[in-house]
C-alpha cells in the first residue's frame, strides 16, 4: 500500500486493525518516517529493483483507555509547547530533528517531557532544525520500549501530525518490527 505522509500510513494501519486484517506492507512516498529512511519519494522505486524494504517499529498509545498507532511520533501538547510530551520511532518532525537519536528499528522510543519557561522557547525552536536542542534542563530524555506519563491536566494528542485525542495519562509503547516498508 503506497502513502504518501504518516497520517496515511496511521490511518492504513488503523482500518486493518479495525477489520481485523494483517498490516500492509506500506510504500512510503513521504512523512517524516520517510525521511528517516532516507526514501526518495519516488512511486516507480517501490516496485523497482532499487527498493529496498525495512522492519519498522510501530508505536501505540493508549490515551486514557483509548488506543491509537503512530508509526512517526506522538505529542501532548499545550499550545505555545511550554508544556509537551514527545515520543519519537522516527527521527524528524516536519523541518525539525526533533528526535536526533531516534531510530524506527531499534525497539526503543526516544521520549521528551518538557516543561520549558517562556523566555527559553525561542533558544530552543531555533536548535530544532539541526537536532541541537538537546541537552536542556527543561527536557528529561529517555530512551525505552514504553513508557507512561501523567499529565498535569489533558492535553492535545497528536499521533503522526493530526490530532486524535485530548488526555492526561499516556502509556506509550512499540511492538518491535511489527511493519515492513518500502522506500
Amino acid at each position: 500500500m503506497v502513502v504518501s505522509s504518516d497520517a496515511a500510513a496511521r490511518a492504513a494501519l488503523e482500518a486493518a486493525r479495525r477489520e481485523g486484517r494483517s498490516w500492509p506492507v506500506l510504500g512510503l512516498l513521504g512523512g517524516d518516517l520517510a525521511r528517516t529512511l532516507a526514501a526518495p519519494g519516488d512511486e516507480a522505486r517501490l516496485r523497482s529493483s532499487e527498493a529496498m524494504t525495512f522492519p519498522v517499529d510501530l508505536g501505540q498509545v493508549l490515551v486514557d483507555g483509548r488506543m491509537h498507532l503512530f508509526v512517526a511520533h506522538v505529542v501532548a501538547r499545550n499550545r505555545w509547547w511550554t508544556r509537551a510530551f514527545v515520543a519519537m520511532n522516527a527521527q524528524w518532525m516536519g523541518d525539525w530533528n526533533l528526535g536526533p537519536r531516534a531510530h524506527p528499528n531499534d525497539g526503543l522510543l526516544d521520549t521528551y517531557d518538557a516543561r520549558l519557561p517562556v523566555g527559553d522557547l525561542w533558544k530552543v525552536r531555533r536548535r530544532l532544525p539541526a537536532g541541537a536542542h538537546l541537552p536542556h534542563p527543561g527536557v528529561k530524555e529517555r530512551r525505552s520500549a514504553a513508557v507512561q506519563v501523567e499529565l498535569e491536566r489533558p492535553l492535545p494528542v497528536w499521533a503522526d501530525g493530526e490530532q486524535v485525542d485530548e488526555g492526561r495519562v499516556l502509556s506509550v509503547r512499540l511492538e518491535p518490527d511489527a511493519l515492513r516498508v518500502v522506500v
